[in-house]
């Protein structure tokens, strides 16, 4: 996501957001990152694929396949990522498909991997293509083609690599180009949390920071974070804070519910941009459909913002339908913002009790 798109997010959809933020790479949130696959909470089928890949390479002496991992973001591909180094006993290399202009500077970063080392590219699918094409072979051969000089002079020298394991993440897997797409030998989904697995991280969490979380509050917490560990994280933050000066410094379903109101955050998770994206749907185009460029240009906001960070959570619990003509809004999105669904399917717009 470009620095343009971050400027467009309010405060309180910063924090529900899935991407990465400052508040991020703060000590105490990189500290509660799980570093075994044993204490990684949910997600088990891809765990299970992991542990048996891993294990599998152990006993065989050699790198694992090379490794993608989809989805929607902070649900744990970057965590994944340093535990597969950490279970290899390997180094890790980060860096991120934005990040990579040229292809001198994924070679540079190729040639200094050791044998077995995890490099981890994020956002992968914005690889520029000149960049990709170098790693298709060094994906598969371990080698990487030099072109020296021009015309009849030009000369190619093959420089060999040590075996490395690319761990790609992506949050659009259908923008990978299928050569790229089918080198990775382990490709697997990552989906939304359950809320049980969120109050698991939520308690584990807690104990980390040293906060006093009941089951109530962690549950509440969980039921608000929208299926995905990195906002429950945050979310425990700023009811840590307001437990902390506005309470008791106790966190129980009441100091949640009051902190996370003032962050404009709702029973369901939604956030005020959640909210206008949904009323502009109903008011404004009578419960849809409407093309995501006509929400956009009504929102003033950035189309990848509304398909990246709004709309996977309220498709997810059915607040939104895409259709073929483009956008609708859900009964149930218009029981939960207080509109008469009769009113809004014979009449437009209004609003009043269910």
């Amino acid at each position: 996501m470009t620095d343009e798109i971050l400027k467009h997010f309010s405060t309180s959809s910063n924090i529900v957001s899935g991407m990465c933020l400052p508040d991020d790479h703060e000590h105490d949130i990189l500290s509660l990152r799980p570093e075994r696959l044993s204490d990684y909470v949910g997600q088990n089928e891809v765990v299970e694929t992991l542990k048996i890949a891993i294990e599998a390479a152990k006993q065989r002496g050699e790198p694992i396949d090379h490794v993608l991992l989809h989805g929607p973001p902070g649900l744990g591909k970057t965590t994944l990522a340093h535990i597969i180094a950490n279970e290899m006993g390997s180094d890790l290399t980060v860096t991120s498909g934005p990040a990579l202009e040229k292809g001198g500077d994924l070679i540079g970063i190729l040639t200094h991997l050791g044998e077995g080392d995890v490099l981890f590219i994020d956002e992968i699918h914005r690889i520029p293509k000149i960049v990709e094409e170098f790693l298709y072979s060094a994906m598969e051969d371990f080698a990487i083609d030099f072109v020296f000089d021009k015309g009849i002079h030009a000369r190619s020298h093959r420089y060999r690599l040590n075996r490395f394991v690319l761990v790609g993440a992506t949050t659009r897997v259908g923008l990978l180009s299928a050569p790229l797409r089918d080198r990775f030998g382990i490709m697997r989904s990552l989906d939304f949390y359950t809320e049980k697995d969120l109050v698991d991280i939520t308690l584990r969490s807690a104990a980390l920071l040293q906060v006093t979380v009941d089951e109530e509050g962690a549950g509440e917490l969980s039921r608000r974070s929208r299926g995905t560990p990195r906002i429950v994280n945050r979310l425990l933050k700023r009811v840590r804070d307001y437990a902390e000066v506005r309470a008791d410094g106790k966190v129980n379903r009441k100091t949640v519910d009051e902190g996370l109101r003032l962050e404009g955050v709702d029973e369901m998770g939604l956030t005020h941009l959640d909210r206008r994206y949904l009323k502009t749907i109903i008011d404004f185009y009578h419960g849809g459909p409407v093309g995501i460029e006509a929400i956009s240009a009504t929102l003033q906001e950035e189309t990848d913002t509304l398909v990246d960070v709004v709309e996977p959570y309220l498709l997810k619990i059915g607040f939104v339908i895409r259709t073929s003509s483009g956008r609708k809004a859900s009964e149930g999105a218009c029981r939960h913002l207080g509109y008469k669904v009769q009113t809004r399917l014979f009449e437009g717009s209004g609003r009043g009790n269910t």
